[in-house]
C-alpha cells in the first residue's frame, strides 16, 4: 500500500502540466505527483479512458477522486489556508460551482495551451508519431 496520496494529471497536455508545476510550488500539497502516461493505472485502480478526461485523486487506500474534488483534495491535503478553500470546495453551492468551472477549463484546456494538439481530447487529437 502508498503511503502518500497520488495526483494523477494529463502530463501531454501543457496547460495542465504547467499548472500542477504552479500547484507543487505554491500550494504545495502532500502526495506524489504523475502524469497518467507514466502512471501504473491498473496499481491505482483508474482506467486510462477515465485518466484522459479528468485529473485524479488516489488515496493510499484507493479510494479515488477526479476533476473539482481531486482539487478539492489536493488543497485539503496542503494544510493552511490550502485545507480552508479545500474543505469549502468540497460543500454545496461551493462544490457545484467548481464542478462547473472545472468541466469548463477542462473542456477548454487545449485553447488555454501553447501545445494545443497535445491537450485536444482525444477524439480531436491529430494523429502523432
Amino acid at each position: 500500500m502508498r503511503s502518500r496520496p497520488v495526483l494523477v494529471f494529463d502530463g501531454d497536455c501543457g496547460f495542465c502540466t504547467s499548472a500542477v508545476r504552479v500547484i507543487e510550488r505554491r500550494v504545495r500539497p502532500r502526495c506524489d505527483v504523475t502524469p497518467w502516461q507514466r502512471a501504473d493505472l491498473a496499481a491505482l485502480g483508474v482506467s486510462a479512458e477515465r485518466a484522459q478526461h479528468e485529473v485524479l485523486w488516489v488515496t493510499p487506500v484507493g479510494r479515488v477522486y477526479g476533476g473539482a474534488q481531486a482539487v478539492a483534495k489536493l488543497l485539503l491535503s496542503a494544510g493552511g489556508v490550502w485545507s480552508v478553500v479545500g474543505a469549502v470546495v468540497t460543500l454545496p453551492p461551493a462544490r457545484w460551482g467548481a464542478l462547473g468551472v472545472y468541466r469548463l477549463v477542462a473542456d477548454n484546456r487545449h485553447r488555454l495551451s501553447r501545445t494545443a494538439a497535445a491537450c485536444a481530447p482525444p477524439d480531436r487529437r491529430s494523429d502523432r508519431a
